[in-house]
């Protein structure tokens, strides 16, 4: 077996939007950097994709800050953490700024004036990425600024001693080789985790970075959320149904047709009524445009279809992840930083206020690790790896290409998927529910992950991804069991209301002892709403068996067509 070793400041992994931000920053900061990808950088993960880029700008559009953080901690039913909402915001524009300075496109009118899109309240803009234009212009800067780039290489384990990160132990994807890195800084920018869905572009985001850092001692936030995209039934996979490209900038509000034929308006983008509905008994639900004869955007597919949740299975959602324990987005493991969708920063909260935050999070987030991994190189000495720990990662890492029998990677993942992805699994949980189906991946995790078996180097990546999957099942499931209210995108049909003050904080997940472990993180009492309110202001979305008092609610629809500010159509003045 041959092995590669590679020695650096910064180790980022992932190439990214976070990824690219992360390792350009550390560059220019002097860091030696190394980006590593089990993929081909601007192909693999989730950055070929975004459609949308949330971009506050206080000073040409006159964007005000009290406004948009009052609606994502409405929206978001104060989960966000503000501090990092606030960053997020604030920071936007420079990402912006650096993205259209190297070269990324921006959908525009037949005036060129910006395409943007509005949030859940109509307050929150973002902008209209052209398609295919961020991945490879990303590429581009990190051959630019003079990063090397190794791909089709699959980090399985950190490596770690002393109480310090000091590198990490992957294998090749197309041939049996093992790679050790040894740097001072790791950067974890491996993007979301999800369980391979069909329905939306997140196949080869399984959460690895994520896994690493948990075998490793590390925090992990916002696991009990749940992903809201639809798709066909039809066809699932074709990505048109999400993606399509509207002219006038906005996307109309939808509804869904119910088998019984009612019409009922879709509330915002991220709710649970696809859901709801089919657990009523009111499946299949047709997607309708905002009136009679009226366009879906669902129609960029072939044929109106019947539509389906569960596209984006096993993901949360922007701020899941490593729990940051600073502004560079640092971990408890010293040398350990993590940015984008790996990075659990929380800042939409418990649900998402609109498209277009995940590209500034990855900048911003990129940014400030970059800086912070830098930073600490700076100060560290490369430490030598003991040949005992690497000898047994390696052999930890190759063990299923070693084993003759056992179970093949895509039949586990297959169990995994079919037992986690009914809706009345993640989608609506029930304690009894939940904890039946725990037992099931607890099973996995014990008896068939150990025994995975792989017969070339393809498999073997493919093994290490499912063992990867099934742990974020389990932290899933165990954050949804721990978390007994309901709140955006997580609903417990035994606990179906907010429970205020005693979850007015966030989900930690760690391994104490060997054990995967809840815990409960306070969210500060000045970030609290106002618990004089009635409730029905401070939740305007009632889910289903809510016990809660006869209320005016103000809906969260989509924004109104025409605005003062010259919005109408989705199209507004360019930046």
């Amino acid at each position: 077996m041959k092995e590669v070793s590679t020695v650096t400041d910064v180790l980022v992994v992932g190439g990214g939007m976070a990824g690219s931000f992360a390792a350009i920053r550390a560059r220019q900061q002097g860091a030696d950097v190394v980006v590593v990808d089990k993929g081909h950088v601007s192909r693999s993960g989730s950055t070929p994709y975004p459609k949308n880029m949330m971009v506050f700008d206080p000073g040409a559009r006159g964007h005000d800050l009290e406004r948009w953080m009052g609606e994502v901690a409405l929206t978001g039913e104060y989960l966000n953490d503000r501090a990092w909402t606030e960053v997020v915001l604030r920071e936007s524009r420079q990402v912006f700024d650096q993205l259209v300075s190297w070269g990324v496109g921006f959908r525009k009118d037949a005036d060129g004036r910006i395409l943007r899109n509005w949030g859940v309240s109509g307050g929150i803009e973002s902008v209209q990425l052209e398609a295919d234009s961020l991945a490879p212009t990303l590429r581009g800067q990190l051959l630019r600024h003079g990063i090397s780039i190794v791909e089709r290489v699959m980090l399985t384990e950190l490596i770690v001693a002393d109480n310090r990160v000091l590198g990490a132990v992957g294998v090749s994807t197309i041939n049996e080789v093992v790679h050790v890195f040894t740097a001072k800084a790791v950067v974890l920018c491996t993007g979301a985790s999800s369980f391979k869905p069909y329905g939306f572009p997140l196949g080869s985001v399984t959460g690895d970075g994520v896994a690493m850092a948990y075998r490793a001692g590390v925090e992990i936030t916002g696991k009990e959320f749940y992903d809201t995209h639809a798709t066909s039934a039809r066809h699932p996979a074709d990505v048109r149904y999400l993606s399509m490209e509207r002219p006038s900038g906005q996307m109309p509000p939808l509804g869904l047709r119910t088998a019984e034929g009612e019409t009922i308006e879709l509330p915002g983008p991220t709710t649970l009524l696809p859901e709801f509905e089919a657990h009523a008994g009111r499946a299949p639900l047709t997607p309708v445009g905002p009136g009679p004869g009226a366009p879906s955007p669902c129609d960029a597919g072939p044929g109106p279809d019947a539509m389906v949740g569960g596209a984006g299975l096993g993901y949360g959602g922007v701020g899941e992840g490593i729990w940051p324990a600073d502004g560079h987005c640092g971990s408890s493991l010293p040398g350990l930083f993590s940015a984008g969708e790996a990075c659990g920063t929380r800042v939409v909260g418990a649900r998402y206020p609109g498209g277009g935050w995940g590209v500034p999070s990855a900048g911003v987030t990129g940014d400030r690790a970059g800086r912070g991994a830098a930073a600490w190189a700076v100060g560290a000495e490369t430490e030598p790896i003991d040949g005992g720990i690497v000898a047994a990662l390696t052999a930890s890492a190759l063990a299923p290409l070693r084993r003759n029998g056992g179970f093949g990677p895509d039949w586990v993942t297959q169990m995994l998927r079919n037992t986690v992805a009914p809706y009345y699994v993640l989608g609506i949980g029930k304690g009894d529910r939940l904890e039946a189906v725990l037992t099931l991946v607890g099973f996995m995790r014990d008896h068939l992950v150990p025994r995975l078996m792989a017969r070339d180097a393809h498999e073997l990546r493919k093994a290490h991804e499912t063992r990867n999957m099934v742990l974020n099942a389990e932290m899933k499931l165990r954050a949804a069991l721990f978390r007994t209210e309901s709140r955006g995108t997580h609903y417990r049909e035994d606990f179906p209301a907010r429970s205020d003050p005693d979850w007015l904080a966030w989900v930690v997940l760690a391994d104490r002892d060997g054990h995967m472990t809840p815990a409960r993180r306070e969210i500060p009492r000045d970030w609290w709403p106002d618990l004089a309110l009635p409730y029905g202001s401070r939740y305007p979305l009632a889910f289903p068996g809510e016990d809660r008092p006869d209320e005016t609610r103000q809906p969260l629809g989509a924004p109104a067509q025409g605005d003062d500010d010259g919005r109408q159509g989705g199209v507004a003045g360019g930046d």
